[in-house]
């Protein structure tokens, strides 16, 4: 194909990925499939399945309920890990419960419930959908009042909006650190100086982040956290999301929803709430130990691969779609829906066409390409460093040139259906 970078040079790059064996300790069913959506659901790891199998015959099978010894405190034990190998957290900050939205609701329940007196919460105006409801919720109930900055599509939130809007009436700053569409990556540590600087607190969402994205919650002063396991970190369709609180900030905050899984000596059944001072105390309930089993051989394959690793080659992936979209698409009505340079912004690259639903439909069906969309025209591309091939990327991007070129695409519906 003319144009562009040849095969051969994502060839060599493949050649010479220090990560390239990790695709074999993934489930590929279909090799021809080219799969660019680990943003939204990674793949299966091989090891996975066995783990299930081992909890579910050997513990829940045979051990019954005795097997609550060794499992209960999973959730704790897993977000240690997590915040060693990927968060840049101290052990006792993160602990692996309930959704993102859920969890969300709890750390901005607490913080809004320790800062009264003040009465606004910010929030960037195009987050993710559930971001933006369950702050619309909160407020409301409270009659607090939320603002909603302004931020562009393709670049994210501008500091300098952010700091305009923050004065002494801030309670809470709710943002996330990858911008679901664009993959706009913002200054954490940065963000943190502003906020702090007017006694608000952030909240960060690192839903696109974790697993993609060098996170070091520590250094950069962060004080709260959410985010999911089941994109880059892949643990499974709705696996359980994390929590992260700063130590010094746990005994202060007191996460609205009281259950049993945060209440000090909590087998004597107690006749009233009284939560135990650590990082446990945002728990609510039972977990869910067959999805918390599965994040285990998933998050060793991260912990072996490192952070930095997966960055580097992360921004090699973006760099090669930037490339080769310059070259094949734009003469097609794409256009970078992206920062650039990658180091701008996380693992996944989006780029606008005006009928990119239909091409997204048409990848996936006529072209074997698995990747996403989102509103209102954007074509979103998720390259995961632990399994993706540059050559996949290469060819990928070869077929969308022939879907987009031969338009296709033309023929199949613009309603938008249900996408993930």
């Amino acid at each position: 194909m003319e144009g562009g970078i040849p095969r051969a040079a994502a060839e060599e790059l493949d050649a010479a990925d220090p990560l390239a064996g990790f695709r074999d300790r993934f489930v590929i069913t279909d090799p021809e499939l080219i799969y660019l959506d680990g943003n939204s659901l990674g793949r299966l790891p091989a090891a996975t399945p066995e783990r299930l199998r081992e909890v579910v015959e050997e513990g829940w099978g045979e051990g019954l309920v005795r097997s609550w010894q060794g499992w209960i405190d999973w959730g704790a034990r897993l977000g240690d890990r997590l915040a060693e190998h990927v968060l840049g957290a101290r052990p006792g900050e993160v602990v692996i419960s309930d959704s993102t939205s859920v969890n969300l609701y709890k750390l901005a329940g607490a913080a809004l419930d320790a800062a009264p007196g003040r009465g606004t919460v910010l929030m960037d105006a195009e987050d993710f959908p559930t971001d933006r409801y369950i702050l619309q919720g909160l407020t409301a109930q409270r009659g607090l009042r939320l603002r909603r900055l302004a931020s562009g599509l393709d670049g994210g939130l501008d500091l300098d909006v952010l700091r305009s809007a923050l004065d002494q009436d801030v309670a809470l700053v709710v943002l996330s650190l990858v911008s679901y569409r664009s993959g706009a990556l913002l200054d954490m540590a940065k963000v943190n100086e502003l906020a702090r600087a007017a006694g608000a607190r952030v909240l960060w969402d690192l839903s696109h982040a974790a697993g993609a994205v060098p996170v070091d919650l520590a250094a950069t002063g962060a004080e709260l956290a959410v985010g999911c396991t089941y994109k880059y970190l892949n643990g499974g369709p709705g696996s359980p999301a994390f929590l992260y609180v700063r130590g010094e900030s746990q005994a202060e905050l007191r996460q609205p929803v009281w259950g049993w899984f945060g209440q000090r000596e909590q087998f004597r059944m107690g006749p009233d709430y009284d939560p135990v001072p650590g990082i446990e105390r945002f728990l609510v309930s039972t977990p869910p130990l067959l999805s918390l089993a599965a994040i285990d051989p998933a998050l060793a394959l991260v912990e072996e691969a490192g952070m930095a690793r997966i960055r580097a080659k992360g921004l090699l992936l973006g760099r090669l779609v930037d490339d080769l979209a310059d070259a094949w698409l734009a003469p097609l009505g794409f256009r970078p829906a992206s920062p650039r340079p990658p180091e701008r912004r996380g693992s996944h690259v989006s780029l606008y066409h005006r009928d990119a639903w239909r091409i997204c439909q048409t990848l996936a069906a006529d072209a074997k390409v698995v990747c996403d969309y989102r509103v209102p025209d954007r074509l979103r591309i998720g390259p995961s460093p632990l399994y993706t091939r540059f050559t996949e990327v290469w060819d990928a991007l070869a077929r969308l040139r022939q879907v987009a070129a031969g338009r296709t695409y033309a023929s199949r519906p613009t309603g938008l259906a249900r996408v993930t």
